[in-house]
């Protein structure tokens, strides 16, 4: 097993024989390492944490940290980490609280850009990108594929959904419809389908002109959502990415961005 000899690795702490842990490590006990993960150096983690396999952490993140929540009184939660994942420099991921799950949780295949902050109870997806200093709040949950570009802030309680691409400097207090892009000028405001998005993964072209159709009319300054989602069930063809956004909306509580 590759550790540095100025790492500090806790005895009760499982790391695999092929992980690599680089010099200035900190791994505290109750973290679980897996094949092939590579720490570069100076990373700080607490556990309880597990980290999957073939993770490449770059230098001074900390992981596992306790949350920043006011109500957080030292309980016993963890952080969990898929496989595949790029956690580039000064990145935070903190761990769950008890009110809130208990977990903060990061699927396979993400990118998270220098100096991001994923708070408490977040729960990120799986082939996500979050730019250079974006900052999700506490029980914000991003959806499979969804890109958000550096400097946004999401705020506490709000999803994005898969495959949403919000636009740098962006500030999201609403949820963010699966398949949108979203900017923020001054306000959130949907700017229709993610087209070049869906269309580099590979969906039909008659299923983005389905979401292309149904964006147009929840964007309608003549509707309201109501009025909007009865056209939508009316007129647009239901294919499983409009089931998808129906749904979506349906179970919104903080409302949606338009």
């Amino acid at each position: 097993m590759p550790i540095h000899p100025t790492a500090i690795v806790d005895p009760a702490a499982r790391i695999h024989p092929d992980a690599d842990v680089g010099p200035y490590c900190v791994i505290g006990a109750d973290v679980e390492i897996g094949a092939r993960t590579r720490l570069m150096g100076h990373l700080f983690i607490e556990g309880p944490a597990w980290i999957g396999e073939d993770n490449l952490f770059f230098p001074y993140s900390t992981v596992g940290v306790a949350s920043q929540d006011l109500k957080y009184r030292g309980e016993r939660t963890e952080t969990r980490i898929g496989s595949r994942n790029r956690i580039r420099e000064f990145v935070t991921i903190h761990r769950g609280t008890a009110g809130g799950g208990g977990v903060t949780s990061l699927g396979d295949d993400n990118l998270i850009m220098a100096y991001a902050h994923i708070a408490h109870d977040a729960r990120i997806g799986s082939h996500c990108i979050l730019g250079n200093a974006a900052t999700l709040a506490g029980h914000v949950a991003i959806g499979d594929w969804a890109i958000i570009e550096a400097f946004s802030g999401v705020h506490q309680f709000c999803r994005v959904g898969r495959h949403a691409f919000v636009g740098g400097y962006s500030v999201i207090t609403q949820d963010v419809l699966p398949y949108s892009m979203t900017v923020t000028p001054r306000e959130s405001k949907l700017f229709g389908a993610n087209k070049v998005g869906l269309e580099r993964r590979g969906f039909a072209a008659e299923s983005i002109q389905a979401l292309h159709k149904a964006f147009r009319l929840l964007c309608s300054a003549s509707l309201n959502t109501s009025q909007a989602l009865d056209r939508i069930r009316q007129e647009v063809p239901a294919t499983a990415e409009v089931a998808e956004l129906l749904e979506f909306i349906r179970s919104s509580e903080r409302g949606i961005v338009k």
